[in-house]
């Protein structure tokens, strides 16, 4: 039997198996969940011994588990390292679900679940690829690792300690990875890049308390004015950054890069209308096509400023504090830290007299990721895609972050091929969040191609 029929003859058996995953609340970032994670990552051990993985096991982190399996019979061959995650989002605002979040249901060709595209149903395609190659060939092409973890949705906090301390278990030629999608369901993409981030708190302290701002508004130094002053200095009207240093290390653009990103169609006009603006409203970076701001261009944006007074009515205060948050989202060869600490002399050079200015490090920084267009991996996906689409990939990049590929670059030495079949559109992160199941059969023959195309 080729794998091909296995997999037809048991698409309804991987599909009860999907729902009763979805059914498993594994919400990571919510403590009263935390064994709901365990218990999914005890389903996904099991459903991996199942499949004929072997050496499966649910690893302790410090945090939520990760689990891990392996198949290393292919010598010669490389050793790949399949990843994805089994944690989930929150599901608020609940009311919003036209069904209840962990009772899937299926309605017009997709299945509703919190989880069913990011990442459940992305991420059993490689364990049903894997036990369709050896219930059929008795091998797989090359060698194969999982790793699975739950904690992807909280930043994967325990995973750099982890990794460094298990380098030898992990150790692999590359990663595929079952956390993405692509273009279209007509359209395939690939991910070659990820920008990093920076997270900080300016806190501008000026007198002991709040004062009465008739007493000594003109005399004393408006925390508030100081801040917006702060602020201001760090971009120009343009958009483009001021603190000084910010550009020096950015990688600038191939002329490969692009066409590969010109070659992949953005109406402008949509682009800003469905965020209920104009295209007259468009800003960036000038010099820069909206795609390369968003993808290959570093930002500097206030997230958040607060201060003084909010309630209704008036408070004749002059505030005794000022706050913001600021993120800054980087581009190949920017340092988080650099970044962190060239924002802060910039800070201390311009804050006006009568205030104290500190900048803070805030969590979640993340290491920006870029891999060649032309890595093997990405050389044998689009092999794959091309003969399933018949079309060339996009060559696309993300303006968000994910830690596990420079974490993996950094520890392991391994790129991360993007590898799942996901969607824009089918609400991830929202409610009535869905998975098409066409996009679920499609996956399970496309990981089974991959793996065959890489053991060539």
């Amino acid at each position: 039997m080729s794998w091909q029929n296995y997999l037809e003859q048991n698409q309804a058996r991987y599909l009860d198996e999907l729902i009763d995953f979805l059914r498993i609340p594994s919400i990571s970032s919510l403590p009263e969940h935390a064994g709901d994670v365990a218990k999914a990552a005890e389903w996904v051990a099991a459903r991996m011994k199942r499949a004929g993985i072997e050496g499966v096991r649910v690893m302790a982190t410090g945090g939520h588990p990760v689990v891990y399996g392996e198949w290393l019979h292919a010598p010669g061959k490389p050793t790949v390292m399949i990843y994805g995650h089994f944690d989930v989002q929150p599901v608020d605002p609940v009311e919003l679900w036209e069904s209840p979040p962990f009772e899937p249901v299926i309605k017009d060709g997709r299945l509703y679940a919190r989880g069913s595209n990011d990442d459940k149903g992305n991420m059993l395609l490689p364990i049903v690829a894997v036990e369709a190659l050896l219930n059929t060939t008795g091998a797989l092409p090359v060698n194969v690792k999982f790793f699975f973890e739950g904690q992807e949705e909280i930043g994967s906090p325990t995973l750099p300690n982890f990794i460094i301390e298990n380098q030898t278990l992990f150790a692999c030629d590359m990663v595929i990875s079952s956390d993405g999608g692509q273009y279209s369901e007509e359209q395939p993409a690939l991910l070659v890049g990820l920008r990093g981030l920076s997270a900080l708190q300016i806190d501008v302290q000026g007198p002991a308390y709040d004062l009465h701002s008739g007493m000594y508004g003109g005399a004393v130094q408006n925390p508030i004015h100081a801040l917006a002053r702060i602020l201001d200095s760090m971009r120009a009207p343009d958009g483009r950054i001021l603190v000084e240093g910010f550009y020096d290390r950015v990688r600038p653009l191939s002329n490969e890069e692009q066409a590969q990103i010109a070659a992949i169609p953005l109406d402008r006009g949509e682009f800003t209308t469905q965020i209920g603006l104009t295209e007259e409203d468009g800003f960036g970076e000038p010099g820069f096509s909206a795609r390369e701001r968003t993808w290959a261009r570093p930002t500097l944006e206030v997230n958040g400023i607060w201060g003084g007074f909010q309630g209704a009515g008036t408070k004749t205060v002059l505030p005794a504090q000022a706050h913001a948050k600021i993120t800054c989202r980087l581009v190949a060869d920017q340092d988080p830290v650099e970044i962190g600490e060239l924002i802060a002399a910039h800070v201390e050079q311009h804050t006006p007299p009568g205030v104290k200015a500190t900048v803070q490090t805030l969590p979640n920084a993340a290491t920006p990721y870029l891999m060649p267009a032309d890595h093997p991996g990405n050389l044998a996906a689009r092999d794959v895609l091309m003969a399933m689409y018949g079309k060339e990939p996009y060559y696309v990049r993300s303006g968000g972050s994910i830690p596990a590929c420079t974490l993996f670059l950094n520890t392991l030495g391994a790129y991360t091929v993007n590898f799942a079949f996901a969607l824009n559109d089918e609400r991830q992160h929202s409610p009535n969040e869905f998975f098409r199941l066409a996009s679920f059969e499609k996956g399970q023959g496309a990981y089974c191609q991959l793996l065959e195309r890489l053991g060539r």
